[in-house]
């Protein structure tokens, strides 16, 4: 009998219970923290679940002496490190008398993707999550000599064979979890800095995006863990003439979609383009090591779109200007943005807000 034997034990065997892991966002705003308990069956709707406490003196998010934070389950995904009926829990942050909390990010974006005029035009997301892969105790790209460099950029990017891919198998674990938990995950890929790689989630409607990438996030932490492995969202790992890491956000409404769509596109970026401090400021801590206007980027403190162009803070893909319909790309967005706060204040500016 070996610990994996028991950690895999299947409950339904002998028992109606299930473990509900509850997750929820910490006091730095990106740090993960979650807790179980058992219920007595399987459950699939969230509003079915019970709201649970923690102690957010632990978490910088109460004072000592009025310490208790409520959480409200908000999504459900299946576990798929207990597997089973066990399930991950997303939930978001409150005081006993029922407010947010400052770092609950969740609420006010249900506030805006529940807003009609933003609910009937459907606004899908795509979000490329990027993330290095770290060495445990000395904070150094996996793959990369200790103290020392690889070779230079060009080999890695989607690239394949021990000198060039490191990591592999936690990011096809991360994968193959996600697509179990449930999760609209729709690729992963090697990036452009060695150690470092990416997930698409996507496209997915409204709040719901935010709710899958925290939890397509915290899969990566967990399995990571498992590896002895760091994930950083640090969006510049590494000084100098490596890439930086970002969470580009592709985005669409019904009308965009729709013939015509690529008019409705360019005065979404208009709107875009008379907010970018506005967005800058919310895309993320330590943005500005990223865009500088080099790796890929634009620089941060200006404003640009184009087609095809990865140099631009907005991309619009050749297909749409083909079809006079489609998408665009938000490139901005850090590694360490918070989905929440980026996809509703998109479709904040660009549905509800007045050229």
């Amino acid at each position: 009998m070996s610990l994996n034997d028991l950690i895999n034990l299947d409950l339904s065997e002998t028992s109606e219970k299930i473990i509900a892991e509850y997750i929820w966002i910490g006091g730095s705003g990106l740090d993960m923290r979650s807790k179980a308990r058992t219920l007595p069956g399987p459950v699939s709707d969230p509003a079915k679940l019970p709201k649970w406490n923690y102690d957010g003196s632990s978490t910088n998010q109460a004072p000592g002496d009025d310490s208790e934070v409520i959480i409200y389950p908000q999504a459900i995904f299946k576990d798929p490190f207990r597997r089973g009926n066990n399930i991950l829990v997303m939930c978001d942050a409150y005081t006993p008398a029922g407010e947010p909390i400052p770092t609950n990010k969740r609420y006010n974006a249900e506030k805006i993707f529940s807003h009609p005029d933003v609910a009937v035009e459907e606004p899908w997301y795509g979000i490329e999550q990027e993330y290095t892969l770290l060495q445990k105790d000395i904070n150094w790209p996996l793959g990369w000599p200790v103290g020392g460099f690889p070779g230079p950029q060009g080999p890695y990017y989607c690239g394949v064979g021990a000198d060039k891919s490191f990591g592999r198998d936690i990011v096809d674990a991360h994968y193959k979890a996600c697509v179990y938990a449930g999760i609209d995950i729709s690729g992963i890929n090697g990036e452009v800095m060695p150690g470092q790689w990416e997930f698409q989630v996507g496209p997915t409607v409204g709040i719901s995006s935010g709710d899958q990438v925290w939890v397509a996030r915290y899969i990566l932490e967990r399995i990571a863990e498992i590896a002895g492995v760091v994930v950083s969202f640090d969006p510049k790992p590494v000084k100098g003439d490596w890439n930086g890491a970002g969470a580009h956000t592709n985005y669409s409404t019904k009308s965009m979609r729709n013939d015509g769509g690529i008019e409705v596109i360019k005065k979404a970026i208009e709107k875009l383009s008379l907010r970018h401090k506005e967005h800058i400021a919310a895309y993320g801590e330590g943005n500005e090591r990223r865009l500088t206007g080099r790796h890929e980027t634009a620089d941060i403190t200006t404003f640009s779109w184009g087609v095809a162009n990865r140099g631009a803070s907005v991309r619009v893909g050749r297909d749409t200007e083909k079809e006079g319909k489609g998408y665009f790309e938000d490139r901005r967005p850090a590694s360490n943005m918070d989905p929440y706060v980026v996809t509703s204040m998109i479709a904040e500016t660009t549905i509800l807000g007045k050229p």
